[in-house]
């Protein structure tokens, strides 16, 4: 067996009922909170974020509210900064979905290590490691997708330089996810579809990625499960807590199972398509993940045809079908399963964004640049790059 090192958040806290458990959570990391959040405001009655600010209230804490409007950016961390600088703020909350979850992650890093947001930020930044804890911090996630409750990375928008890259270090995990099926009971079902393509994508990849290993091994293939039999449920019946528990599951394990494997080439491509069109991350991944997918397993095949990554695509097939051999015969078979998932969902394809063919080489540069790229299990060449962000872009919804 190959040696590994795992790194996991220092607590979790899953389970129905528990985010009435907020207001003493984040007692426990400090006095006054940097409320980060997507959707409702505190003003809204009955919403999440109106529930959390009143716990906060009822414990004694102050509390500023900022919103995060779509993913985040450069400026909305750094106008993030400002706020909890200004308001003397010793703790976060990132509440709703990846993007407000991911801001709050940035910040509180930035927050605590000083700077800005540039100083840190790879590729297009200066990459500075963090040398101290992030501030402390609480993530509660209200949509079951990204899993950035529990990675150690934040992924920003640099919007001069038209790139999402990630501020990543084990100093910006989060003390507490706090992760609540009932909070995603009133997520729209497009919303609900994108993100749980995304947990699929992550899953996936990190199983297949040149990093994987025993651990993130066991809880990729128990999310997929979960998936396959869930995110279809979940999305026609919002208020099967059932689907949502098995949908929050999965998201938290892809983001345990990304963070210390990596990804690979569906989310080398996510980033550069999120940061220079207006497609939402979760639909390009799942656009995207089955091409993938496919030009994988054919590049492996022309290496050897008994490539043991091979396997792992067979074990993938096995779980998203039901079928538990492992053939690699298989294989195509759980492609295809990945195919009738995303038209059943209705995801749309890139085109709807603007995405031309046109666009596909400087795309494909721009993928190549980003660090998911390096953790696919086989190099692919730029033709097979370009063949399948082609199919993405034309695909019949």
């Amino acid at each position: 067996m190959e040696g590994f090192e795992f790194h996991c958040p220092t607590r979790i806290v899953f389970g129905r009922g528990q985010f009435a458990r907020s207001g003493e959570l984040a007692s426990s990391m400090g006095r006054s909170a940097l409320v980060v959040a997507n959707g409702a405001d505190p003003d809204t009655s009955g919403s999440a974020v109106c529930r959390l600010c009143q716990m906060l209230t009822k414990v004694g804490m102050k509390w500023s509210f900022l919103r995060q409007r779509g993913e985040p950016d450069v400026g909305n961390v750094e106008g993030g900064l400002e706020r909890a600088r200004r308001d003397g703020c010793d703790m976060v909350v990132g509440i709703g979905g990846g993007s407000a979850i991911d801001a709050a992650k940035a910040i509180a890093g930035v927050l605590s290590n000083g700077g800005g947001v540039m100083d840190y930020l790879e590729v297009v930044g200066g990459g500075q490691k963090f040398a101290a804890p992030a501030t402390p911090w609480m993530a509660i996630p209200t949509t079951a997708g990204t899993g950035a409750e529990v990675t150690r990375n934040a992924v920003i928008a640099c919007r001069e330089k038209r790139f999402k890259a990630s501020l990543r270090s084990e100093h910006l995990q989060a003390q507490v996810a706090l992760v609540d099926a009932e909070l995603g009971v009133t997520v729209e079902a497009d919303v609900t579809a994108r993100c749980g393509m995304d947990a699929l994508s992550q899953l996936i990849e990190s199983y297949t990625a040149d990093a994987a290993g025993a651990m993130t091994d066991a809880l990729a293939l128990e999310g997929i499960s979960r998936v396959a039999r869930s995110l279809r449920r979940a999305c026609c019946h919002g208020d099967d807590l059932d689907a949502r528990e098995d949908m929050a599951v999965a998201a938290m394990f892809s983001g345990i199972t990304l963070a210390n494997a990596g990804l690979g080439a569906v989310h080398g491509f996510a980033s550069p398509l999120g940061a220079n069109y207006p497609v939402p991350h979760g639909v390009a991944c799942a656009v995207l993940l089955a091409g993938v997918m496919r030009a994988n397993v054919l590049a492996l095949q022309r290496q050897s045809p008994s490539h043991p990554w091979l396997r792992r695509y067979a074990r993938i097939a096995a779980v998203l079908t039901g079928r538990q051999s492992g053939d690699t015969k298989a294989v195509e078979e759980g492609i295809r399963f990945v195919e009738e998932l995303v038209a059943a969902l209705d995801i749309p394809p890139l085109r709807r964004f603007g995405l031309t063919e046109s666009c596909i080489p400087e795309m494909v540069a721009l993928a190549r640049q980003t660090s998911s790229m390096k953790h696919n299990p086989v190099r692919l060449n730029d033709d097979a790059l370009a063949g399948i962000l082609q199919r993405a872009i034309a695909a019949v919804s």
